[in-house]
């Protein structure tokens, strides 16, 4: 039923570590014998209108998502989960709703948001679940 399962995982120290659906993406692929791939997007727009050195900041954020999607295969290795890690580049919704044409399931976490925040930040999980051409796990914060 499921050959491909996609956990993008946002970008922070301990996020993997910290994220709800590591371990739901990962009893998945264990249970179908699928492959995980791991996603973490570095999103440009967010220090383009920095007026600082925005190549040394790039770079962090570079290094930082690698970190972050090599932790998830660590944690699949370490069950005997066959695993594919990938640095996507621009809008987070969209980056992850293009990279889910190719799967055959996404889990994500939500943030659970309310209000002006969720006004003001929008959701990421919320845009995939909308836009995403494969069906969407959603787990809470």
């Amino acid at each position: 039923m499921y050959e491909d399962v996609l956990l993008p995982v946002a970008t922070g120290e301990g996020e993997a570590e910290d994220d709800p659906a590591l371990e739901h993406a990962l009893d998945l692929a264990e249970r179908y014998d699928a492959t995980l791939h791991a996603l973490s997007v570095v999103d440009p727009t967010v220090i383009e209108p920095l007026a600082i050195d925005t190549e040394g900041v790039r770079e962090a954020m570079e290094k930082r998502a690698e970190e972050t999607v090599e932790t998830v295969a660590d944690h699949a290795h370490e069950r005997g989960i066959d695993v594919e890690t990938r640095i996507g580049h621009g809008p987070p919704a969209g980056v992850i709703t293009d990279y889910a044409e190719n799967v055959d399931a996404v889990v994500m976490a939500t943030h659970g948001r309310e209000g002006l925040k969720h006004a003001l930040l929008g959701s990421v999980t919320e845009r995939v679940v909308r836009t995403s051409p494969a069906p969407v796990l959603t787990v809470p914060r």
